[in-house]
């Protein structure tokens, strides 16, 4: 999407800019590879496990995840997730959710999810897809876990049980899947149809498609989702900024906020109400504010680098941005 394409929807729409820039004091970047290691680290999806306070990140390229105390900011690792190379590129663990007892990682080198014990953080029981993985996402109603995949156009359900993981069924979609959000509130599953500019609601007990939205993110499609289920909104990022579905109003769409072109997975924390957003292309991490009413303001932007597309956050609103080039995280405080 053209940066010009979410900012003149906006403007039709009576938003207005805050004239915000990027801030002063800086994100601060940390090596995943320790002091002496350098080299890139191929990141997608993060994620944040509040039980133990750690934030999870699946490094492709070294067939390991990393393991962030939240606090202490110390790096531990996972190893031994298979890797391969394809045009060029090594695959290898991409995604991450997380259960009650275990941690859920998807591998796109051998198209598996694998179970790692979240106590003793050892690998645990793996299944394999029938397509590659893309984002997973554990639904703790029915104790599954659901990952989309783009390359078939579908999502696969799992059934996770302390004994291991089994592949239960695979939903069938009528475009490509990107990003996803978990509503236990209402029974249903979001994911965006990126090559439709769609937002779908699935229902998480027939997995039909109950409601679908137009996002207006233009060409290049809507990316990830972030859910207030309590608020009853669904924020859906387009490339430059974000959207705003009301969703006991039948996916009325709010005026939104631009962040900065290159977006990709944003994050929210909603006891703060607070949205967060990587630009990968203006090279910024941006901190939203929501009201009840759905509302968006720009708290503050800051520099981190190009290629800085993906975020997550603690539960205190600190946020964790990932920079595959450089095999580091951003991090900046509430």
């Amino acid at each position: 999407m053209k940066p010009t394409t979410l900012v003149a929807t906006l403007l039709l729409a009576g938003w207005t800019s805050s004239q915000a820039s990027v801030s002063s004091a800086p994100a601060r970047p940390l090596s995943l590879l320790g002091t002496t290691g350098r080299g890139p680290v191929t990141m997608d999806y993060l994620g944040y496990e509040p039980a133990s306070d750690t934030v999870w990140v699946p490094g492709g390229n070294t067939g390991k995840v990393f393991v962030l105390d939240a606090v202490s900011e110390a790096v531990h690792e996972v190893s031994g997730f298979p890797t391969r190379e394809q045009d060029g590129r090594i695959l290898g663990p991409s995604s991450v959710t997380f259960g009650p007892r275990a941690a859920y990682i998807g591998n796109r080198a051998d198209a598996s999810v694998c179970a790692v014990d979240l106590a003793t953080r050892q690998r645990g029981a793996c299944v394999t897809l029938p397509s590659t993985p893309d984002g997973l996402a554990y639904v703790e109603s029915t104790q599954e876990v659901w990952a989309t995949l783009p390359r078939v156009k579908g999502i696969a359900v799992l059934a996770a049980s302390p004994s291991g993981l089994s592949v239960t069924v695979q939903a069938q979609l009528d475009g490509i899947p990107e990003g996803f959000a978990v509503d236990t509130r209402r029974g249903r599953f979001y994911t965006n149809l990126e090559d439709r500019d769609e937002t779908l609601a699935i229902d998480l007990g027939s997995r039909a498609v109950v409601a679908r939205w137009k996002t207006g993110c233009g060409k290049n499609g809507p990316r990830g989702l972030a859910l207030d289920s309590a608020r009853a909104m669904l924020f859906v990022a387009c490339t430059d900024g974000f959207v705003v579905l009301l969703l006991e109003r039948n996916g009325f769409q709010l005026a939104g906020l631009v962040t900065g072109d290159g977006v990709d997975n944003p994050a929210i924390v909603p006891e703060l109400r607070r949205l967060f957003a990587a630009a990968g292309r203006s090279g910024t991490l941006s901190f939203v504010a929501y009201d009840d009413a759905g509302r968006l303001s720009l708290l503050r932007r800051l520099a981190t680098a190009p290629g800085v597309r993906v975020v997550v956050a603690d539960k205190r609103g600190k946020a964790f941005a990932a920079d595959s080039a450089s095999g580091r995280i951003w991090i900046a405080g509430p």
